[in-house]
């Protein structure tokens, strides 16, 4: 497993519009997610250590703050050819046994991860109403122990764009498995 960290694209960056298949049968694009104030993408897969790692407290953050207009996604990109545990048929179920309550996109193309400038799973970009980058980077200071967990800096970051606060400029990169590309 290769340790890569995010590449830390420019703050206001704009999200670039995306159409991939849901594994819950739904076509999603950057206009499904219009009535959200905050939109979250999440750059993930199946078998990565670090996301599974990390995947409960998704879940937690996604139930925590639906009710304030926040929506993460998750999107995969690995290469599902070659890692078949990250086939859409494995997202599927995935999805069902981690009881995920947030849209599981499948980028089969790659395209969508090339154009975010995603490298790794985890990596994450937040979106205010504008659909403007405001966030990129680590979900909190311990990606390996939930429980020792001292500062949750994705979630300090929706509060402060639900606030309209300035979200601190000083964002630590999100770190985990390199995406696995196709090679052509």
């Amino acid at each position: 497993m290769a340790l890569l960290n995010s590449t830390m694209v420019p703050l206001g960056t704009a999200a670039i519009n995306f159409k991939l298949p849901g594994v819950d049968g739904e076509e999603y694009s950057l206009t499904s997610f219009s009535e959200d104030s905050v939109l979250v993408i999440i750059f993930m897969c199946n078998h990565c250590p670090y996301v599974k790692a990390v995947i409960q407290r998704l879940i937690d953050l996604q139930k925590e703050v639906s009710d304030q207009g926040v929506r993460l996604v998750g999107i995969n990109c690995n290469d599902a050819k070659k890692y078949e545990d990250d086939s859409f048929e494995n997202m599927k179920s995935v999805s069902k046994v981690w009881k995920m309550n947030f849209p599981y996109l499948f980028d089969e193309s790659q395209e969508t991860a090339k154009k975010y400038e995603a490298v790794c799973t985890p990596d994450i970009y937040v979106y205010g109403k504008e659909r403007k980058l405001l966030y990129r980077g680590r979900i909190d200071d311990n990606w390996e122990k939930a429980n020792h967990v001292r500062k949750r800096d994705l979630k300090q970051a929706i509060d402060c764009i639900l606030k309209g606060k300035k979200v601190p400029e000083e964002q630590i990169p999100s770190m985990g498995c390199s995406i696995k590309w196709k090679v052509s």
